[in-house]
């Protein structure tokens, strides 16, 4: 299994919920805002390479071409601001391989995709949690004069496509690697019902783990036992954080009935 320094093994429900709401506690806005964004994977295995890193041969150098291509063939179907930001949401939410990594603000989210697998509940998985607003210390000048002015915690497509124009431009931006998070627009109910947002590194091949090894304060990863799984999935159904509601429509129904009414191995 993956292991890293900030790794917390849970044993029970409470333990679990109290890891994903640790620092929620705003003292300056006397609110529970939690700083973190959540990533669940259904086994601790998996690391943080994205879709382009998983192509391949010379993925790096295949960026480009495929989103080139992608919005070539895609601008009779998606109805959006020509913009690269707009198009890369878009290509990552529709499946093209990017550089982009999927995450969301509710713990509960991601700990349905720690669960929606029952093949895989033999194994432990994983929640990964980072640190939003103090990876915003990380930036680079540009950036965080950008989201300062806006006010804001992470980018949406529109701060970003101000603040720069293109992907070459932005992984120019230091010549040290750095993340940011950024929020998709409302391309459709999906991506609204499953609090989303995008993890993005300032080059196709960074990978976020790694650069995360050396910067303990930014993150922790939850570990979820194996044994834990079905406690979990039968609280989040009860909850209604199930793929009938994460996947509105016919498919994510079909999802939903097949993984509720399967049965537990003996």
């Amino acid at each position: 299994m993956v292991t890293t320094p900030n790794d917390i093994r849970v044993s029970s429900w409470n333990e679990l919920n109290d890891q994903f709401f640790a620092d929620a506690w705003q003292e300056s806005l006397g609110r529970f805002r939690s700083p973190y964004a959540f990533r669940g994977a259904c086994s601790a295995a998996h690391d943080l390479h994205t879709s382009l890193m998983r192509l391949g041969g010379p993925y790096d150098k295949l960026e480009a071409v495929l989103l080139r291509n992608f919005r070539k063939y895609a601008h009779r179907d998606a109805d959006t601001d020509d913009t690269i930001w707009n198009w890369l949401a878009i290509a990552q939410h529709h499946g093209l391989p990017t550089r982009l990594l999927d995450w969301t603000y509710s713990p509960l989210i991601a700990l349905h995709f720690v669960t929606e697998k029952l093949e895989a509940f033999d194994v432990d998985g994983a929640v990964w949690a980072v640190n939003f607003m103090k990876l915003r210390d990380l930036l680079p000048d540009r950036l965080k004069a950008a989201l300062h002015e806006e006010q804001a915690l992470v980018f949406h497509v529109e701060l970003l496509n101000r603040t720069v124009g293109s992907l070459n431009e932005f992984d120019r931006l230091s010549p040290q690697p750095f993340t940011i998070f950024m929020e998709p627009p409302s391309l459709d109910e999906r991506i609204v019902t499953q609090s989303a947002l995008f993890s993005l590194m300032s080059s196709p091949t960074a990978s976020l783990d790694d650069w995360l090894a050396d910067k303990p304060h930014l993150y922790r990863r939850i570990i979820i036992p194996a044994s834990l799984k079905w406690e979990i999935r039968d609280k989040l159904d009860q909850m209604n954080i199930t793929e009938r509601i994460l996947f509105p429509g016919l498919d994510g129904l079909s999802k939903y009935l097949k993984r509720y009414y399967s049965p537990r191995p003996g």
